[in-house]
């Protein structure tokens, strides 16, 4: 009925669209820190926020301006514009002012901002590096690599979706982080941009379902930030849209993203999903899922290749579930540790399960063994290297 083709050019790969990252000084050794993201026409934009109630000016001045369609993203890195108060929005309003004064194509654009919280917008160097941009450029990877703050990699996917009829469109993202993942919304950042002619109600309502199962199933140390966004913006360009096909399109490419933020997981060395299953309901589940992912404890056994199985039941008892360890399984891969109360770990299965732990991806999978519910998380181990990041993150 329809293919889906991945692609090169991130956020440039739908017709119309163009980003490029460029330095202006607030990183060190030249290093691109403001990135835009243009339509050379208007976009409907659909949404989702951090849930911290402590929210960053730049999501507090979109929600000012209720419904809209705009064509430009101005992204700043090192810089969070949070706990600024209304003179962090007045900030935006001068910038953003000040670029549409440059660019006069340039229709109801939009701020995101990433970086050190408690610190007002350098806004001079941000309106003289603007005044730089090139809107015909279309250079995704430095735009991508310009959001980025503690990111070991710039993290990016297109589609080109093709359907029955041999119509097309595509949809390109860009995304940051790296620490402060918990995203409860939906100092994590993503970029979508796409050609379909899909209207704003449909793309909402089909973003709002995705997250649920990508974004919001990451973490890497259990922090919600203040300035967690996720923006689409679409042009309609291509005239096609086919909604099976683009709710498919845009949740594998969440799901590539949320696992490439947790695998770039400050100072991590692993990637684990933890698949929970058997629960009374899908909440549940992932009530237990979430709990293993965040989970102190369990993220240090992790870091040591330590198949410490007692850490996770104990993780799940503690998370408020229904569970009974009569009914519980767990397994590294596939390898079963615990099967509804036999102890099968011995001193043949441990190194077995231990070198399951030292690859640097696998899933843990608990049966909590009593109905159907499920849920699935994404997570990653914690070692010396989070915390010297964040015991210095402002300097």
């Amino acid at each position: 009925m329809y293919k889906l083709n991945c692609i090169e050019g991130g956020v440039c790969a739908a017709e119309g669209f163009y980003a490029d990252g460029i330095h202006i000084g607030l990183k060190k050794e030249g290093a691109k820190d403001l990135a835009f993201v243009y339509s050379d026409t208007p976009c409907a934009i659909a949404s989702v926020f951090t849930t911290n109630k402590m929210t960053a000016a730049p999501i507090r001045h979109f929600r000012a301006k209720g419904e809209f369609e705009g064509n430009f993203v101005l992204i700043n890195s090192k810089n969070a514009n949070a706990m600024t108060g209304k003179a962090g929005i007045d900030d935006i309003d001068e910038v953003l002012d000040a670029l549409q004064s440059a660019f006069p194509q340039i229709q109801n654009p939009v701020m995101s901002s990433t970086g050190v919280i408690g610190v007002r917008l350098p806004k001079a160097k941000i309106i003289e590096g603007a005044r730089q941009f090139d809107l015909t450029r279309r250079d995704g990877i430095s735009a991508s690599e310009a959001i980025m703050t503690t990111d070991t990699f710039a993290k990016r996917i297109a589609y080109e979706v093709v359907l029955e009829n041999g119509q097309s469109f595509r949809i390109g993202a860009m995304a940051k982080g790296a620490g402060m993942i918990n995203p409860a919304m939906a100092t994590m950042l993503c970029f979508i941009t796409t050609d379909a002619a899909v209207d704003k109600a449909t793309m909402q309502a089909i973003l709002d379902e995705c997250v649920h199962t990508t974004f919001n199933a990451a973490s890497v140390d259990g922090d919600t930030s203040t300035n967690d966004t996720v923006l689409v913006m679409a042009n309609a360009k291509s005239g096609a849209f086919h909604a099976e096909a683009f709710k498919e399109a845009l949740e594998a490419m969440m799901l590539f993203l949320a696992k490439e933020m947790v695998r770039d997981g400050e100072g991590a060395t692993k990637l684990v999903t933890y698949h929970v299953s058997g629960a009374i309901n899908a909440h549940e589940a992932e009530i237990a899922a979430k709990a293993l992912s965040n989970s102190l404890l369990v993220k240090t056994a992790l870091f040591g290749q330590d198949p410490n199985w007692g850490r996770i039941a104990s993780t799940i008892g503690a998370s408020g579930i229904m569970c009974d360890e009569a009914f519980l399984s767990i397994w590294f891969d596939d390898v079963c540790v615990y099967k509804k109360g036999e102890l099968l770990f011995n001193e043949e299965l441990e190194p077995i399960a231990a070198a399951v732990m030292q690859k640097s991806a696998f899933t843990i999978h608990c049966d909590i063994g009593l109905q159907d519910g499920a849920f699935t998380a994404y997570g990653c181990d914690l070692g010396h290297e989070y915390v010297k990041i964040n015991a210095d993150y402002r300097t």
